[in-house]
C-alpha cells in the first residue's frame, strides 16, 4: 500500500506521466519473485517499466531489495517528489521526478530486455490484475448506484 499522501501524491504523477508516454500503469503489483512494485507499467510495445517510489532519504537508504526488480522490468526507476535529492538514487536506475499533477524523466533507465517466457509470465499477471481491479471498481459502482443490488461472490457460484 502506498504508505503516506506524498508518496500516493508521486504515485499519481508518475502515473499521469507514463499515461502521456503511452504506457498502461497500475499501482502496486506483485512480481512473480513476490516484491511489489509501486507502480508497473506496460509499454506500447509491451515493455514492462517498473517504479519504485521514495519521498524519505531513510527509505532509500534502506532499501536493499530493489536490484530484485530487475529481472522483471525492461527498464525500472525510482520516483521522488521535487525536493527530494536526487544524487542520493542509484545511479544505475533511471529518475523520475513527479508531484500530483504530473512528473519527468529526468534520467532515462537502461533498457534491459526481457526472457521471453518472463515476459509473457509477467505480462498476463498484470493483466489478470488490471481486469480483476477494473471488475472491483465496476461492482462498487454498481453497489453505489443500486443499493439493493445482490452481486454473488465469485466462491458461490462453484
Amino acid at each position: 500500500m502506498i504508505s503516506t499522501s506524498t508518496a500516493a501524491e508521486v504515485a499519481r504523477g508518475v502515473s499521469r506521466l507514463l499515461i502521456q508516454e503511452g504506457y498502461s500503469p497500475i499501482l502496486e503489483f506483485t512480481l512473480p519473485n513476490g516484491r511489489r512494485l509501486d507502480v508497473a507499467a506496460l509499454g506500447p510495445g509491451g515493455e514492462m517499466l517498473g517504479v519504485e517510489i521514495k519521498v524519505a532519504l531513510a527509505d532509500l537508504r534502506g532499501d536493499g531489495k530493489w536490484p530484485e526488480y530487475l529481472d522483471y522490468c525492461d527498464l525500472f526507476y525510482f520516483a521522488i517528489p521535487p525536493d527530494f535529492p536526487h544524487e542520493h538514487v542509484p545511479a544505475q536506475t533511471g529518475l523520475i521526478v513527479a508531484d500530483r499533477y504530473g512528473g519527468a524523466i529526468v534520467k532515462p533507465a537502461q533498457a534491459q530486455s526481457l526472457h521471453a517466457s518472463r515476459r509473457k509470465a509477467v505480462t498476463i499477471s498484470f493483466a489478470k490484475v488490471a481486469a480483476e481491479r477494473l471488475s472491483a471498481i465496476l461492482d462498487t459502482i454498481a453497489e453505489t448506484s443500486s443499493p439493493n443490488l445482490v452481486i454473488p461472490n465469485a466462491a458461490d457460484e462453484s
